[in-house]
């Protein structure tokens, strides 16, 4: 979809629909006045009728003559004290299903002028919506029964001294939600699909088209790193497993002499490393799952998508940054050669696991790919995973559990969640959570236990991350959906993506 910007007004506006967000109000208002007596009063009536306030996912859609375009579209912000951001993302993503419905392939959309946000940020927001809630995961459906696609929505300015700033925000809104696309057409492969392997190809492919550095370490290289908790919970499937390593820009060099460093560090590029779980399909393996809903743990390497949707976004904007993004991919399969309960496995960093569960694989190996993350020295590391069911139990679809080691860093992801509606909502990580996955046979078992599983979880990552700041976000509850709103269809719905762009480009 090309989304461009223009100063027409909605009577010029030409193509297939004009569509109008609006806040709520007992009549139309005073810039609609113009195109209403153009269409013959058609706007004045709906409301007179009570058909259309502007309350919030409120909309109408009226065939007209008089003007350009051939259909006006209503679309409800509610409240104008309520507007914000999230109500503009969520009305470009209905614009985008309601166009594609009525097969308007060439649209505009006029960029509504609120107090809370400014003409960027609404661009961004409106843009990312339209893309978001364009898309479809089609690929293995047969018959012409698609929906239309849209070629080009034209976002109208209210000022032409905005159009400089609402260039910006559609532009990065549309790159943004295209790679948290790329991460929903991943995570909805089927599993006998997206293998570790077709990641590992999927990485190579992001690597040339932009501009990335990329290594892929086989079974002889994680077996070379002493990986040992990756090829563990691999081992059972005919897939074999890999550690994809995307990066972005170069780690910054170190400064020579005292007023070198000084000035360095003034200057000096966050160093961020994103890890993702890539469990691309999870059974359970021998602890195999219940059959019911097992077809959505081709979902379970939800984590590994959106770091490598952010690595794309982050490079297509050019962030002033230094990522990185790692994968632990595998699939976690049940056969005679699979890993067991009561395995003991060394992993990476040292520390011996317990086994007690191993569809607690997640964690597993994730120890090995967070050990590694540390060895780029980064300022912070964040990794996201499909990690626990207790998750969805304690939070719902409606946010992920940030936990970690370093409250700055919880604030700011907090704080890229709430710019984003990624929201997420901190859980704490405290000393009995790390007392209750000691170990008896190892350092420490895979598993604490029903009781405080998200915080459990966490408490086992952090004994490989060492001193650097981190951030473990689950987002078991997020990272798919199964019901259809204004920006998401069923299926995956690219949670992160947004959120590490936006903690990229806020990092100071």
């Amino acid at each position: 979809m090309e989304i461009d910007v223009s100063r027409r007004d909605w009577v010029a506006a030409e193509g297939d629909a004009v569509v109008i967000p609006l806040t709520k109000a007992d009549e139309p208002p005073r810039a609609l006045h113009a195109l209403d007596e153009a269409i013959g009063g058609l706007v004045a009536r709906v409301y007179a009728a009570g058909d259309f306030t502007g309350k919030a996912g409120e909309l109408v859609s009226l065939p007209v003559t008089g003007i350009a375009a051939k259909r006006v579209v209503l679309l409800g912000l509610g409240e104008e004290r309520h507007a914000n951001a999230e109500a503009l993302r969520a009305a470009g993503g209905r614009a985008a299903k309601t166009l594609a419905r009525a097969k308007a392939a060439n649209s505009a959309l006029a960029v509504p002028a609120l107090r809370r946000v400014t003409p960027e940020a609404a661009a961004q927001a409106l843009a990312e919506g339209l893309v978001l809630g364009a898309y479809r995961f089609d690929k293995y459906k047969t018959g012409n029964d698609k929906p239309t696609e849209l070629a080009r929505v034209t976002l109208l300015a209210p000022d032409a001294r905005q159009l400089a700033a609402l260039k910006r925000g559609a532009a990065f809104g549309r790159i943004v939600a295209e790679s948290a696309n790329l991460a929903r057409d991943l995570s909805n492969e089927p599993g006998g699909a997206c293998t570790p392997e077709y990641l590992a190809a999927e990485a190579r492919k992001l690597a040339r088209s932009h501009g990335l550095k990329v290594s892929v370490f086989g079974e002889k290289e994680l077996a070379r790193e002493k990986m040992a908790g990756i090829l563990a919970v691999g081992r059972g499937s005919a897939n074999p497993p890999r550690l994809i390593a995307l990066e972005y820009g170069s780690a910054p060099k170190a400064a020579k002499g005292k007023k070198a460093a000084r000035a360095a560090r003034g200057r000096k590029k966050a160093t961020l490393v994103f890890v993702g779980k890539g469990i691309t399909f999870d059974s359970g393996g021998i602890s195999i799952k219940p059959a019911a809903n097992m077809d959505e743990m081709k979902h379970d390497m939800s984590g590994a998508a959106a770091v490598i949707g952010a690595l794309r976004a982050i490079a297509d904007l050019e962030l002033p940054v230094h990522a990185v993004g790692l994968v632990a991919a595998a699939q976690n399969m049940p056969d005679g050669n699979a890993y067991v309960p009561g395995d003991v496995i060394t992993s990476a960093r040292g520390k011996t696991i317990e086994v007690l569960n191993t569809d607690a694989e997640g964690r597993i190996v994730l120890s090995d790919a967070l050990h590694y993350a540390t060895s780029f020295e980064p300022d912070a590391i964040v990794d996201l995973a499909t990690l626990t069911g207790a998750c969805l139990v304690a939070l719902g679809d409606v946010c992920c559990a940030v936990l970690g080691n370093d409250e700055t860093l919880s604030e700011r992801v907090r704080d890229a969640g709430e710019a984003t509606h990624e929201r997420a909502w901190p859980l704490p990580l405290w000393d009995e959570h790390k007392a209750a996955i000691k170990g008896t046979f190892g350092d420490i078992v895979n598993t604490g236990g029903r009781n405080a599983g998200v915080s459990t979880a966490a408490a086992f990552l952090s004994h490989f991350v060492g001193d650097v700041p981190w951030a473990h976000l689950d987002i078991a509850g997020t990272a798919w959906t199964t019901k259809e709103t204004p920006y998401y269809v069923k299926g995956a719905t690219g949670f992160g993506v947004r959120l590490l762009v936006d903690l990229v480009r806020n990092w100071k």
